[in-house]
Protein backbone atom coordinates (compact mmCIF):
# COMPACT_ATOMS: atom_id res chain seq x y z
CA UNK A 1 0.00 0.00 0.00
CA UNK A 2 2.89 2.30 0.89
CA UNK A 3 4.29 1.73 -2.70
CA UNK A 4 1.48 2.38 -4.21
CA UNK A 5 0.86 5.66 -2.40
CA UNK A 6 4.91 6.83 -3.08
CA UNK A 7 3.62 6.10 -6.89
CA UNK A 8 0.50 8.26 -6.85
CA UNK A 9 2.53 11.32 -4.90
CA UNK A 10 5.66 11.02 -7.33
CA UNK A 11 3.32 10.95 -10.65
CA UNK A 12 1.35 14.45 -9.10
CA UNK A 13 4.76 16.10 -8.17
CA UNK A 14 5.93 15.26 -11.63
CA UNK A 15 2.63 16.60 -13.71
CA UNK A 16 2.46 19.53 -11.34
CA UNK A 17 6.33 20.57 -12.32
CA UNK A 18 5.39 22.75 -15.50
CA UNK A 19 2.65 24.71 -13.01
CA UNK A 20 5.32 25.06 -10.79
CA UNK A 21 8.55 25.80 -12.66
CA UNK A 22 9.84 29.21 -12.91
CA UNK A 23 8.03 31.62 -15.34
CA UNK A 24 10.95 34.31 -15.85
CA UNK A 25 10.70 34.24 -19.27
CA UNK A 26 6.79 35.25 -19.31
CA UNK A 27 8.44 39.04 -18.99
CA UNK A 28 8.92 38.68 -23.03
CA UNK A 29 5.20 38.08 -23.01
CA UNK A 30 4.74 41.60 -24.66
CA UNK A 31 7.65 41.18 -26.48
CA UNK A 32 7.20 43.70 -30.13
CA UNK A 33 8.01 41.68 -33.01
CA UNK A 34 11.04 43.34 -34.83
CA UNK A 35 9.97 42.47 -38.12
CA UNK A 36 11.80 40.00 -40.46
CA UNK A 37 15.70 40.23 -41.15
CA UNK A 38 16.70 41.06 -44.41
CA UNK A 39 19.32 38.51 -45.20
CA UNK A 40 20.10 34.72 -43.41
CA UNK A 41 23.30 32.94 -43.82
CA UNK A 42 24.84 36.48 -45.66
CA UNK A 43 22.34 36.21 -48.56
CA UNK A 44 19.48 38.45 -49.08
CA UNK A 45 16.18 36.44 -48.03
CA UNK A 46 13.64 37.24 -50.81
CA UNK A 47 9.96 37.14 -49.00
CA UNK A 48 7.21 34.51 -50.57
CA UNK A 49 3.46 34.59 -49.70
CA UNK A 50 2.35 32.14 -46.99
CA UNK A 51 0.63 28.82 -48.76
CA UNK A 52 -2.31 27.55 -47.58
CA UNK A 53 -1.05 25.12 -45.29
CA UNK A 54 1.19 27.94 -43.43
CA UNK A 55 -2.03 30.48 -43.38
CA UNK A 56 -3.71 27.66 -41.49
CA UNK A 57 -1.22 27.21 -39.10
CA UNK A 58 -0.66 30.81 -39.15
CA UNK A 59 -4.06 30.84 -37.69
CA UNK A 60 -3.76 29.16 -34.44
CA UNK A 61 0.19 30.12 -33.98
CA UNK A 62 1.26 32.35 -31.21
CA UNK A 63 3.60 34.51 -32.51
CA UNK A 64 4.42 35.66 -36.50
CA UNK A 65 5.47 33.11 -39.39
CA UNK A 66 7.05 34.07 -42.33
CA UNK A 67 7.75 32.50 -46.10
CA UNK A 68 11.29 33.35 -47.50
CA UNK A 69 13.18 32.31 -50.59
CA UNK A 70 16.82 31.72 -51.30
CA UNK A 71 18.85 30.56 -53.90
CA UNK A 72 16.59 27.48 -54.69
CA UNK A 73 15.52 26.74 -51.11
CA UNK A 74 12.56 28.07 -48.72
CA UNK A 75 13.48 29.48 -45.01
CA UNK A 76 10.25 29.49 -43.25
CA UNK A 77 11.02 31.87 -40.33
CA UNK A 78 8.44 31.31 -36.92
CA UNK A 79 9.23 33.92 -34.10
CA UNK A 80 7.59 33.41 -30.56
CA UNK A 81 7.59 35.84 -27.53
CA UNK A 82 6.31 32.59 -25.12
CA UNK A 83 7.26 29.12 -24.62
CA UNK A 84 4.22 27.48 -26.29
CA UNK A 85 3.38 23.95 -27.89
CA UNK A 86 1.83 25.92 -30.92
CA UNK A 87 5.77 25.50 -32.17
CA UNK A 88 5.84 21.79 -34.44
CA UNK A 89 8.70 20.22 -35.25
CA UNK A 90 8.88 20.42 -39.31
CA UNK A 91 8.46 16.58 -39.56
CA UNK A 92 5.27 16.91 -37.84
CA UNK A 93 4.13 19.07 -40.40
CA UNK A 94 6.01 17.20 -43.55
CA UNK A 95 4.53 14.30 -42.37
CA UNK A 96 1.10 15.64 -41.76
CA UNK A 97 1.06 16.53 -45.24
CA UNK A 98 1.68 13.14 -46.83
CA UNK A 99 5.16 13.10 -46.71
CA UNK A 100 7.64 10.03 -45.34
CA UNK A 101 10.09 11.47 -43.12
CA UNK A 102 13.22 10.33 -41.92
CA UNK A 103 15.50 11.42 -39.29
CA UNK A 104 18.85 12.35 -40.31
CA UNK A 105 22.17 13.27 -38.88
CA UNK A 106 22.65 16.50 -36.70
CA UNK A 107 23.94 18.77 -39.57
CA UNK A 108 27.25 21.51 -38.28
CA UNK A 109 26.86 24.17 -40.33
CA UNK A 110 30.61 25.70 -41.64
CA UNK A 111 29.74 28.48 -38.85
CA UNK A 112 29.25 25.91 -36.28
CA UNK A 113 25.75 26.39 -35.98
CA UNK A 114 24.23 22.93 -35.12
CA UNK A 115 20.49 22.22 -36.79
CA UNK A 116 18.40 19.05 -36.70
CA UNK A 117 17.92 17.28 -40.06
CA UNK A 118 15.45 15.38 -41.74
CA UNK A 119 14.46 13.82 -45.13
CA UNK A 120 11.06 13.94 -46.40
CA UNK A 121 9.77 12.03 -49.58
CA UNK A 122 6.58 12.24 -51.20
CA UNK A 123 6.30 10.44 -54.99
CA UNK A 124 9.31 11.75 -56.65
CA UNK A 125 10.01 14.58 -54.20
CA UNK A 126 12.74 14.24 -52.55
CA UNK A 127 13.62 16.84 -49.47
CA UNK A 128 16.31 18.06 -47.03
CA UNK A 129 15.08 19.80 -44.10
CA UNK A 130 17.11 21.44 -41.61
CA UNK A 131 15.78 23.51 -38.58
CA UNK A 132 16.68 25.21 -35.36
CA UNK A 133 15.91 27.42 -32.30
CA UNK A 134 17.86 30.26 -31.03
CA UNK A 135 16.86 32.59 -28.28
CA UNK A 136 17.74 35.69 -27.53
CA UNK A 137 20.77 35.15 -26.28
CA UNK A 138 22.00 33.60 -28.53
CA UNK A 139 21.50 29.90 -27.26
CA UNK A 140 20.20 27.07 -29.71
CA UNK A 141 18.32 23.86 -30.12
CA UNK A 142 17.96 21.20 -32.49
CA UNK A 143 14.83 19.99 -31.94
CA UNK A 144 11.79 21.39 -30.34
CA UNK A 145 11.20 19.46 -27.74
CA UNK A 146 14.83 20.39 -25.94
CA UNK A 147 14.01 24.26 -26.53
CA UNK A 148 10.18 24.19 -24.98
CA UNK A 149 11.28 22.56 -21.77
CA UNK A 150 14.23 24.97 -21.22
CA UNK A 151 11.94 27.45 -22.29
CA UNK A 152 9.38 26.80 -20.21
CA UNK A 153 11.56 25.93 -16.95
CA UNK A 154 13.22 29.73 -17.19
CA UNK A 155 16.14 27.76 -19.09
CA UNK A 156 16.22 29.96 -21.99
CA UNK A 157 14.81 33.26 -22.29
CA UNK A 158 12.72 34.51 -25.50
CA UNK A 159 11.53 35.74 -27.33
CA UNK A 160 12.87 32.73 -29.93
CA UNK A 161 13.60 32.46 -33.44
CA UNK A 162 12.94 28.98 -35.15
CA UNK A 163 14.11 28.68 -38.89
CA UNK A 164 13.33 25.73 -40.91
CA UNK A 165 15.45 25.50 -44.16
CA UNK A 166 13.94 23.26 -46.96
CA UNK A 167 15.38 22.67 -50.18
CA UNK A 168 15.69 19.53 -52.82
CA UNK A 169 17.69 16.26 -51.72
Amino acid sequence: MLRRVTFWIACAAVAGLPVMAPMGNRTFRHAAFPGWPATFEGRPLVPAPLTQFDRSVAARFPGQIGRFHLDGRVVLLRWLAEPSRGLHPAADCFRGSGYQVRPLSVWAAPSGSRWGCLQAERGTERLRIRERIIDAAGGSWTDVSSWYWAALLGRSRGPWWAVTVVEPA
